[in-house]
């Protein structure tokens, strides 16, 4: 009995004293990781390979699935199309909240399919390929759909970034109008294909710098423009 009592008295201290580095090790555990918000952007004007080329819609759906497959839990994905500045000729609309029930790889699995699907789907009718690239109005009216100050925020566009409306002509050497900084904290974003078609390397770099001035001055922290990848 003494024995035991021994024993049980050396059980207990062993647990009293590792206590404090067991409660060092619960508090050391990672936080759930911040939901985020991605605006994922889809340019059907003309000008964009992405209306037309099935290899190069792949292709930016591959890249498209590797921004979306390890969002955290609560984050929110928003696909949008833009073109002509006319809300009848854009009318595709998809809204994903991650959860247990839709998850980041069922969610990026689905809209791969639909960037993958996007030629086929104006060679068929059901979308239709525009004659304008406006841009900078569509950044303009999600800014009211977003809040910067309440997590992650980032926008991905699968663009070649000639914006070619009233506001400007890109391709013809026009800049860009300074905007207000609707985007105030922002993350980042993203041009997936900015300058392709352009034809020349001076093309693709002149529309990646107004692209990064214009990002700056809306207050996103970050711009990347990729031409390929």
């Amino acid at each position: 009995m003494k024995r035991r009592g021994i024993a049980a008295g050396l059980g207990l201290a062993v647990l009293l004293t590792a206590t404090p580095f067991l409660a060092a090790g619960a508090g050391a555990v990672d936080a759930p990781a911040r939901p985020q918000t991605v605006v994922i952007g889809l340019d059907l004007s003309k000008s964009n390979p992405l209306v037309e080329d099935g290899a190069y819609a792949a292709r930016v759906a591959a890249r498209l699935t590797s921004e979306i497959d390890g969002l955290p839990v609560r984050s929110r994905v928003m696909v949008r199309t833009f073109g002509a500045y006319d809300s009848a000729a854009n009318p595709l609309k998809v809204d994903e909240v991650i959860s247990a029930r839709a998850r980041p790889e069922s969610v990026a699995d689905g809209i791969s399919a639909l960037v993958t699907a996007l030629p086929q789907l104006v060679a068929e009718g059901k979308l239709k390929a525009q004659d304008w690239t406006y841009i900078v109005s569509f950044m303009e009216t999600m800014s009211h759909q977003v809040d910067c100050a309440a997590g992650d925020v980032r926008f991905i566009l699968l663009t070649d970034g000639f914006e070619d409306s009233e506001q400007a002509r890109l391709l013809r050497g026009g800049s860009l109008p300074k905007p207000y900084p609707y985007y105030q904290g922002c993350t980042e974003l993203v041009m997936l294909g900015v300058g392709q078609g352009g034809g020349s390397p001076a093309v693709t770099k002149r529309a990646r710098e107004q692209w990064e001035g214009w990002a700056q001055a809306a207050g996103f922290q970050r711009f990347t423009g990729l031409y390929d990848w």
